[in-house]
C-alpha cells in the first residue's frame, strides 16, 4: 500500500466529524492494507510510530529536500527508513541521521511530507483515538469489537492487535492471554476537582492512594527472570535495578505488578519529577546514578500472582492478594473511608508531603486496563500562573481554521520580553476558539511556518498545571505539565503576567 493512501485516509479523518464516518474512513482502508502493512498502517493512523521514538527533534526537521510531484513511496519503505535512523549510532551518527531523513523527505510529496511532519513531532490529531480504531479494526475485519478490546488489554498494542485480528479473526483475538513479560495496557484515571467529588462520583466507600509523582512501572517476574516497563509498555529493566531486587526478594516467583519508582529526598519528601525522570531514562553507568539518586519503588496493584490472573477481580480483591505477596513497606499508602471531612483531611496532609494527590478507588472495579476505567479518580491541588500567548497554531480536526495551539510565555522581568514555556490546546471551548482566533489574526505579526502565527505579546491567558519539570525542549529550560486554559485574562496587561522566576519555583 502507498503512504499517500493513509495520508488521504487521515485528511478524511480529519474533516469527518461524525464518530461513524471517522470508523467507515479507516474501516475501508483497513479492508485493503496488505498483513505485512497492517501493523504500521494502524499505528500512523493512530498517530503513532512502530519504532515509537527515532531520535529525530524539531531541529532534525528543518532544511528538508524538495518533495517528489508523483507519490510512490510504500509504507514498508517509509517504515524500513524510519527503523534505520532509528537504528544510527556512534560516532558521525547526527550527519548520518540527517542524510536518512532527508533521503526519506525527497522520497515523497508535499502532501506526504505533511504528514510526516505531524507524525514526527507527536501532533497528527485527527480523531482516530484508540476507540474509534478499535471500531475500525472490528468492522474491517468482522470480530466483536468487545474481543478487539480484551486483546488489546492483554497485548497493549494496537497495532498488534489490529493486524492479528485482520490477519486471524476472532480466533486470532482469542490467543492473545495475560503472558509473563509481555505489558498490559495500564489502567488509566479519570479527575475530579475534589475528593468530595470524586467519592460522589464512586458513590460510596473508596481507598485514596497516594498519588506518586514518579514513573509508573508494570513489574513482571517468571522464576529467576524480571522485566519492567513503563507506561508506554518500554522495557527499563537495566535502568531499575533497585525495582529488579525488591521483586527478586518476594516469595512468589510468578507475578505481575502494577506500581510507581520515585527518588524520595533522605526525609523522604519527594524530588522534583525531572530528577526521577532523569535517572529512570539513563541506561549508561546506573551504578553510579543509583548511588547518586537511589530509586525508591510502591506497588499498588496486582494483574497476577502465582500464576491466578487477576484482571476481572475487583480491586478489594486484588489489593488484598496484593498485600499477601508484596512487603507493606513497599506498598503505596492509602486509607479505606466514605467520609469527606476524613478524605479532605487526608489529601491535604498528603500534598504537604508533596505528593501529587490522590487517586480514589472504587473497591468493585475490575482491572480496566488500556482505558480511563470510572472505578480510579485522580484529585489534585491545582497551580495557575497568568502567561503570555505568543503564537498560536492553525488546528486540526474540528479545529480546522481555528488558531489552537497556544505557545505560552513567562515574563523576563530581568532581560525583558518573554521566555517560552511550552504549549497547550487543552481547555479551549468551540467559543474560545472562534474568539482568540479573530482576536489573535488582529495580533499577527507574521507565520513562522505554514502551522505557527506569531503573536504581538499582548494576550494574557490563566493556565492550570500540575507542575514544572526542568526540560532543554524550551528557551527557558523549564516545561509546564499538564498546562490547560482556564480563562483569558483582559483585565491584566502583558506586563502583569508571572516572571520566568515565579515559573522556576514552583520546580522547587
Amino acid at each position: 500500500m502507498l503512504l499517500i493512501d493513509v495520508v488521504r485516509v487521515s485528511e478524511a479523518v480529519t474533516r469527518t466529524s461524525a464518530r461513524l464516518g471517522k470508523i467507515g474512513h479507516l474501516a475501508e482502508l483497513l479492508g485493503r492494507v496488505g498483513p505485512d502493512e497492517a501493523r504500521v498502517a494502524i499505528a500512523y493512523l493512530s498517530g503513532e510510530l512502530p519504532q515509537r521514538q527515532i531520535g529525530v527533534g524539531w531541529r532534525g526537521l528543518q532544511d528538508l529536500p524538495a518533495p517528489k510531484l508523483v507519490a510512490t513511496a510504500t509504507l514498508t519503505q517509509i517504515d524500513a527508513l524510519l527503523s534505520r535512523i532509528k537504528a544510527v549510532s556512534g560516532p558521525g551518527s547526527q550527519a548520518a541521521r540527517k542524510a536518512l531523513v532527508a533521503e526519506l523527505f525527497a522520497s515523497v510529496t508535499s502532501q506526504e511530507q505533511a504528514f510526516l511532519l505531524r507524525l514526527l513531532g507527536g501532533e497528527l490529531r485527527q480523531g482516530a483515538l484508540d476507540g474509534v480504531m478499535i471500531e475500525a479494526i472490528a468492522k474491517a475485519s468482522g470480530a466483536p469489537s468487545a474481543d478487539v478490546r480484551r486483546a488489546l488489554t492483554l497485548r497493549g498494542w494496537l497495532p498488534a492487535v489490529g493486524e492479528a485480528a485482520l490477519s486471524g479473526g476472532v480466533e486470532a483475538l482469542h490467543a492473545f492471554k495475560l503472558e509473563v513479560g509481555r505489558p498490559v495496557s495500564p489502567m488509566l484515571a479519570g479527575s475530579a476537582p475534589g475528593v468530595d467529588a470524586a467519592l460522589e462520583k464512586i458513590g460510596g466507600s473508596a481507598a485514596l492512594e497516594w498519588k506518586l509523582d514518579g514513573i509508573r512501572v508494570q513489574a513482571h517476574r517468571s522464576g529467576p527472570d524480571v522485566r519492567v516497563f513503563t507506561r508506554t509498555l518500554d522495557d527499563i529493566t537495566s535502568q531499575v535495578p533497585e525495582l529488579v531486587e525488591a521483586v527478586l526478594a518476594m516469595p512468589s516467583t510468578d507475578l505481575v505488578l502494577d506500581g510507581e519508582v520515585i527518588a524520595l529526598r533522605p526525609d523522604g519528601t519527594p524530588e522534583p519529577f525531572q530528577v526521577t525522570a532523569s535517572r529512570v531514562s539513563s541506561k549508561l553507568d546506573v551504578d553510579r546514578l543509583r548511588a547518586a539518586t537511589p530509586l525508591s519503588v510502591f506497588f499498588f496493584d496486582a494483574l497476577r500472582v502465582d500464576g491466578a490472573d487477576l484482571l476481572d477481580l475487583p480491586y478489594a480483591a486484588r489489593h488484598q492478594t496484593l498485600a499477601a505477596a508484596v512487603p507493606a513497606d513497599l506498598l503505596t499508602p492509602r486509607l479505606l473511608t466514605g467520609d469527606t471531612t476524613e478524605a479532605q483531611d487526608y489529601f491535604t496532609s498528603v500534598v504537604r508531603l508533596g505528593h501529587e494527590g490522590l487517586v480514589v478507588k472504587s473497591l468493585t472495579s475490575p482491572y480496566a486496563a488500556g482505558r480511563r476505567g470510572a472505578g480510579w479518580i485522580k484529585v489534585k491541588p491545582r497551580h495557575t500562573l497568568d502567561l503570555v500567548v505568543l503564537a498560536a497554531e492553525w488546528g486540526h480536526g474540528r479545529r480546522e481554521g481555528k488558531l489552537s495551539n497556544l505557545h505560552l510565555g513567562a515574563r523576563d522581568a530581568a532581560g525583558g520580553g518573554f521566555v517560552m514555556l511550552g504549549k497547550t490546546f487543552k481547555g479551549l471551548t468551540d467559543e474560545l476558539l472562534a474568539w482568540q482566533t479573530e482576536r489573535f489574526l488582529e495580533l499577527a505579526e507574521g507565520p513562522t511556518d505554514e502551522w505557527t502565527v506569531t503573536l504581538r505579546p499582548e494576550m494574557v491567558v490563566e493556565i492550570a498545571i500540575d507542575g514544572v519539570q526542568r526540560s532543554p525542549r524550551y528557551p527557558g529550560g523549564m516545561a509546564l505539565r499538564f498546562a490547560r486554559v482556564l480563562r483569558y485574562r483582559p483585565d491584566k496587561r502583558p506586563e502583569d503576567a508571572d516572571t520566568i522566576e515565579t515559573v522556576r519555583s514552583l520546580m522547587l
